[in-house]
């Protein structure tokens, strides 16, 4: 079994992952349709230091308003190489003037890549350099290719582990979490069938999942596409673009903001504090299954 992957300085992000030559990441600005569209331009961007949207792109913090657009500022910059192995790959973002004026926070991020055989480990460490408690949510946003014809077949669907009796599903309301939960869309308790009309309200938000794993399957293949291990992490987003050739699976610690937010940051939903000095981490893996 051969694997490659390739990251990049540039959002500190995965941007390839080869199994036996054959890519299984969404390939960005590569990818376009017919009429030469990008139809997204990432590949496995991290969500910092928020995941989702503010109310009006605004928050407040310590009684100043700040202005902060949808999933943060991380993905967008320019991280240091910390260490480049076969297959370990780790980067920093450091806190700077630039980052500071939109989050007055001190920080070191480190996104970090782990290759063990069809296994990619994600690793997401967080410390907190400055002297005042840290507020801040992380997620995941990793692409992953699909056929869409297969899609708009409706031969996709994710299985969960595990019966999921507690689950529930956000609403969206222009970006924002609503005041009720969407519809259950689970079939017999473990699967959620996909196709072409799946993410017309945006993404699919989960939260309360009794599971740390969901596989992405295909009815007409034994083996799964990938499973992805996501423990870390209290809600989990499925996300595409109509006719695009990659299905989002998306680990979160962190949501927008409700329709009834307050706007204070420290207020948002399941936000992680860290204290000074203090560290905080979290990882998801992806097993890639041989098609």
């Amino acid at each position: 079994m051969q694997t490659q992957m390739v990251t990049s300085k540039s959002g500190g992000e995965l941007i390839s992952f080869k199994l036996n030559g054959k890519e299984r990441i969404h390939q960005g600005e590569e990818c376009v349709d017919e009429n030469g569209k990008v139809y997204w331009k990432r590949h496995s961007p991290v969500l910092f230091p928020i995941v989702g949207k503010l109310k009006r792109n605004q928050t407040i913090i310590n009684g100043k308003q700040f202005e902060i657009f949808q999933h943060g500022f991380a993905r967008d910059l320019e991280y240091e190489p910390v260490t480049k192995l076969d297959n370990f790959h780790s980067y920093m973002l450091k806190s700077n003037k630039a980052t500071l004026s939109r989050y007055p926070f001190e920080f070191e991020l480190y996104n970090t890549y782990r290759m063990d055989a069809n296994n990619l480990t994600t690793i997401y460490k967080v410390i907190n350099t400055g002297k005042a408690n840290m507020p801040f949510c992380i997620g995941g946003h990793p692409a992953f290719k699909i056929d869409p014809d297969e899609l708009r077949r409706g031969n996709y669907y994710l299985e969960f582990e595990e019966d999921e009796d507690k689950i529930h599903f956000l609403y969206l309301v222009d970006g924002l979490i609503g005041t009720e939960y969407a519809k259950n869309i689970m079939v017999d308790k473990r699967r959620i069938m996909l196709g072409a009309d799946s993410f017309k309200n945006d993404a699919i938000i989960m939260k309360s999942i009794t599971s740390s794993r969901i596989s992405l399957k295909n009815k007409y293949k034994e083996k799964p596409i990938l499973t992805m291990e996501f423990s870390d992490f209290p809600y989990l987003a499925v996300w595409s673009k109509p006719n695009a050739p990659f299905i989002c699976l998306e680990p979160w610690h962190g949501v927008s903001d409700t329709i009834k937010s307050t706007g204070i940051f420290a207020e948002k939903t399941d936000i992680i504090l860290l204290k000074p000095n203090q560290s905080y981490e979290c990882r998801y893996t992806v097993k890639f299954y041989d098609e």
